[in-house]
C-alpha cells in the first residue's frame, strides 16, 4: 500500500497538490491519500469533499507527512516536511531548481527522491503531465483579464450612435503557451492583436489565432528553435535588429503582454525604459516574466509600477489567482506522472529509474543531486 501525504502550501500560494477528481483516482490505484485539513480551501476543495473522494484529512501537517511513501506539493517542501517522510519517500512538487541551491541541497541531503515538474521532457507521452504548460496557459489568459481590467478603456471596436470607440491594440511578446492563451483571450475581448516571438514556428500559430505576426524574419530567425521546442537565445545582432522593429511597434500599442523566459536564465530584457517613454500614458503592460527580473526594463516583481503614465505589473503567480483551475490541472499532472510509478496489480511503488520521465524529472537521490543540468552548477 503506497501513502501520499499533501499539505498546505505557504500563504502566497493558492494552488493545491490534489483535487476531489485525482483523490478518487489515487484511491482507485490503491494508495492512501492523507491530506492536511483545509489544505484544499483556497481552491475551494473542502475537507468534506476530498473526504468524500476516499482521502484520509490528517489535523496538522505533520500527522499527514508520517510515514507517507510521497509527498506531493505545489512549491518546494520545507526540509522539516521532508524529514517526517518515510525514508527514501519521494517528493514530487515544482521544485524551482534553479532558486536558492543551498536549500535544495540540503533537501538533497534528506536522501528523499526528488522530482521536479518544471523538467518534464517535452514528449508525446508526457503532455499529460506538463506542469509548465497547464499553469502558462492560465497565467496567459488572466494576463489579458487583468490588463483589460486595468486599462480603463473598452476592448473592442464599438459603432454607437454617439460615435465609434476604437478597438484597444494588444501586443504579445512571447507566443508560447502563455503567449498563445493571451493572443486568443485578447482576440475574443475584440483587440486587435499582433504578436512576436524568435521562433519561427510561432508565425503559423499566431496567424491561426487571428493575430498578426511581428519579427524579423531573417536566416538566424529560421534557426531559433532549440530541439524541445525552446527559443534559442538570439545574438547581440539579431536583438538589435528586433529591438528596433518592437520599438517602432511598441508606441502604438494599448496592451502589452511580455512572456519570454528561458529556463534557468535571467528573463530576456525587451522592452527598455526609452520603449516605455514611447507608449502612451495609460498603456498597460503585463510583464510575466517578473519573478525572473521581468522582460520590461522598468517591472518591479509583485508590484505595478507607473512610469510616464504606462502602467507595468509584475505579478508572482498569475495561475495561482485562478486556483480552482490551476490546482486542478496541477493536480491532475501530478497524477498522471504518479500512475507511471505505481504497480496498479501490485498497488505498491514500481519505478523504472530508467525511463526518460523518471530520468529527465529526477533531480536528487540517495543524498545527492543527479540532474545533468544541475551538476556543477551553483
Amino acid at each position: 500500500m503506497v501513502t501520499i501525504a499533501v499539505t498546505a502550501e505557504p500563504a502566497d500560494e493558492p494552488r493545491v497538490a490534489v483535487s476531489p477528481e485525482t483523490v478518487k483516482k489515487l484511491v482507485g490505484l490503491g494508495a492512501t491519500v492523507k491530506v492536511e485539513a483545509g489544505a484544499g480551501a483556497r481552491s475551494r476543495f473542502s475537507d468534506e469533499t476530498l473526504r468524500a473522494q476516499g482521502a484520509e484529512i490528517a489535523p496538522t501537517a505533520a500527522d499527514a507527512l508520517r510515514d507517507a511513501d510521497i509527498l506531493l506539493k505545489v512549491r518546494r517542501p520545507s526540509a522539516a516536511d521532508v524529514a517526517a517522510l518515510k525514508p527514501g519517500a519521494l517528493v514530487i512538487a515544482m521544485l524551482d531548481p534553479y532558486g536558492d541551491r543551498a536549500a535544495l541541497q540540503a533537501l538533497a541531503g534528506s536522501k528523499a527522491s526528488l522530482f521536479t515538474m518544471e523538467f518534464m521532457p517535452r514528449i508525446t507521452r508526457a503532455q499529460s503531465m506538463d506542469v509548465l504548460s497547464s499553469q502558462a496557459n492560465l497565467a496567459g489568459y488572466k494576463a489579458v483579464v487583468d490588463a483589460a481590467a486595468m486599462f480603463q478603456q473598452a476592448m473592442p471596436m464599438m459603432m454607437t450612435a454617439a460615435g465609434t470607440v476604437p478597438a484597444a491594440r494588444a501586443f504579445i511578446m512571447g507566443a508560447g503557451v502563455a503567449g498563445l492563451q493571451a493572443i486568443a483571450t485578447a482576440r475574443r475581448l475584440g483587440a486587435q492583436v499582433s504578436a512576436t516571438d524568435v521562433r519561427p514556428a510561432s508565425k503559423e500559430q499566431v496567424a491561426s489565432l487571428g493575430g498578426k505576426f511581428i519579427a524579423v524574419e531573417d536566416e538566424e530567425f529560421k534557426q531559433a528553435q532549440t530541439a524541445a521546442g525552446y527559443a534559442k537565445p538570439m545574438s547581440a545582432e539579431y536583438q538589435a535588429k528586433q529591438a528596433e522593429l518592437v520599438a517602432n511597434h511598441i508606441k502604438n500599442q494599448d496592451i502589452v503582454i511580455t512572456t519570454a523566459l528561458i529556463p534557468g536564465r535571467p528573463a530576456p530584457r525587451l522592452i527598455t525604459r526609452a520603449m516605455v517613454e514611447s507608449m502612451k500614458p495609460g498603456s498597460i503592460i503585463v510583464d510575466l516574466a517578473a519573478e525572473r527580473g521581468g522582460n520590461c526594463e522598468l517591472t518591479k516583481a509583485g508590484e505595478i509600477v507607473e512610469h510616464n503614465g504606462v502602467r507595468i505589473y509584475g505579478p508572482l503567480n498569475l495561475a495561482g489567482e485562478i486556483s480552482v483551475n490551476a490546482s486542478s490541472l496541477y493536480a491532475k499532472n501530478l497524477y498522471a506522472f504518479l500512475e507511471t510509478l505505481i504497480d496498479k496489480k501490485e498497488k505498491k511503488l514500481a519505478i523504472n529509474w530508467d525511463d526518460e520521465i523518471v530520468k529527465g524529472t529526477l533531480v536528487a537521490r540517495d543524498g545527492a543531486i543527479v540532474h545533468p543540468s544541475l551538476q556543477g552548477a551553483t
